[in-house]
């Protein structure tokens, strides 16, 4: 039986921030949020056993690999310890949560430190679309693309339409319902902006047109971001509760996980999933599987989910793929409230990547750290009341790489 991963807490930086504006770079980002994890816990860099980074693609970006060893430029305490960076395109931040979950399961060390990071605002909008392109099979796919993953995605739209139908007024309320979220949220990219209902609708001057029928207001943000969370084992939950004197089942854990991988390309994801019921199997099968591990008979036994909203299309797949509509009906849950702050089973309280930013190698650990927050009462403004489970779900790709938690007390 998998022995029981805790989390201790964690940070992250204003996605509001441009780094270059500032006149620092990548480490210094590295630096700003490990160092506010340790003020946000109360956890001394010597007491870190194992640290892991999430990233995507620092060498293009920031021409920086090799981000384990920024930990010993933090602190001279963190020089000599074991660490491993984790690359799964947009879900490296997941990846490498359960790469330091399995350490501590396999009783390798009990205290870890899991960053995820990316330097995204330092190029101009194209050249960060290329960069970005590398998690698509290279030289094979999209190569008519401008943007290409928002023309990837379009097709996921596309493939909705064909098998389901789709109104675009339901990617619209998306948008609008992760906007919305993300104005209660002190770290969010989008916290000041004036977002309208123009902002949201067909004006090809206010909204355009990105790709195929996706437009500016259904993609998520290019982000210069990190967070950092703290995981841990019960001895070490149990000291930490101890000194902090709270009681250890108020520490939240990780209840269950589920992580698959499918072929690289979309055509062959999408043309082996004809004819049944979810256009990813993958990803429900990573969704369905956290939830088993976690002992929940369905969604429903949640209390909030944060979804990987890459592009609206992208939380109208996880919706149902997540079992919160059936297959084909996400829009119920739009229609309905569903997902809304308040609602029978908020998405994306914090605004998601639409709303609150997407720093690509950090949002699988923020979303975990958002769980961490709601199931503590920490998320402030965008807390969901009484939240006692919240769920995850990460994708790296066109739903290459699907990472899915549950986190409870």
């Amino acid at each position: 039986m998998a022995k029981d991963v805790f989390i201790l807490g964690g940070a992250q930086s204003d996605f509001a921030r441009n780094l270059q504006r500032e006149g620092g770079g990548l480490f210094e980002l590295f630096r700003d949020v490990a160092e506010a994890a340790f003020i946000a816990t109360g956890i001394e860099p010597k007491e870190v056993e194992t640290a892991h980074v999430g990233n995507f693609v620092g060498e293009l970006f920031a021409g920086q690999g090799q981000l384990g060893g920024f930990f010993g430029h933090v602190h001279p305490d963190l020089a000599g310890i074991p660490a491993s960076r984790h690359e799964a395109a947009c879900a490296s931040g997941s990846i490498a949560i359960l790469a330091a979950a399995a350490e501590i399961e396999a009783e390798r060390y009990g205290l870890a430190l899991v960053l995820g990071i990316e330097l995204m605002r330092n190029v101009p909008g194209q050249r960060a679309a290329e960069y970005l392109g590398a998690a698509a099979w290279a030289g094979r796919e999209a190569q008519e693309a401008r943007y290409l993953w928002p023309y990837m995605f379009a097709r996921v739209a596309e493939e909705y339409e064909e098998r389901f139908g789709l109104d675009r007024a339901h990617l619209r309320g998306i948008s609008a319902n992760n906007f919305a979220n993300a104005k209660k949220n002190p770290n969010s990219q989008t916290r000041g902006w004036a977002v309208t209902d123009d902002h949201l609708g067909e004006n090809d001057e206010i909204n355009p047109l990105i790709e195929g029928s996706l437009r500016k207001s259904d993609c998520g943000q290019v982000t210069d971001g990190a967070a950092a969370i703290f995981l841990a084992s019960l001895e070490v939950a149990e000291a930490y509760a101890k000194r902090r004197g709270i009681p250890l089942d108020s520490i939240p854990r990780i209840k269950g996980w589920g992580h698959a991988t499918a072929p690289l390309l979309y055509s062959t994801k999408v043309n082996d999933s004809r004819g049944g019921d979810y256009v990813f199997p993958s990803v429900r099968k990573a969704m369905m599987d956290a939830l088993r591990r976690a002992e929940m008979p369905d969604i429903y036994a949640c209390d909030g989910v944060e979804v990987h909203d890459c592009f609206s299309i992208t939380e109208y797949m996880a919706i149902d793929h997540f079992g919160i509509t059936k297959p084909g009906e996400s829009w119920r849950a739009v229609e309905d409230g569903t997902i809304a702050l308040g609602g029978k089973l908020p998405v994306n309280p914090s605004g998601g990547l639409i709303g609150l930013g997407h720093p690509v190698g950090a949002t699988g650990v923020r979303m975990l750290l958002d769980s961490w927050r709601q199931v503590t009462g920490n998320a402030g403004d965008y807390q969901v009341e009484g939240a006692r489970n919240f769920a995850t779900f990460n994708v790296g790709g066109s739903a290459t790489t699907a990472v899915s938690f549950v986190v409870g007390t």
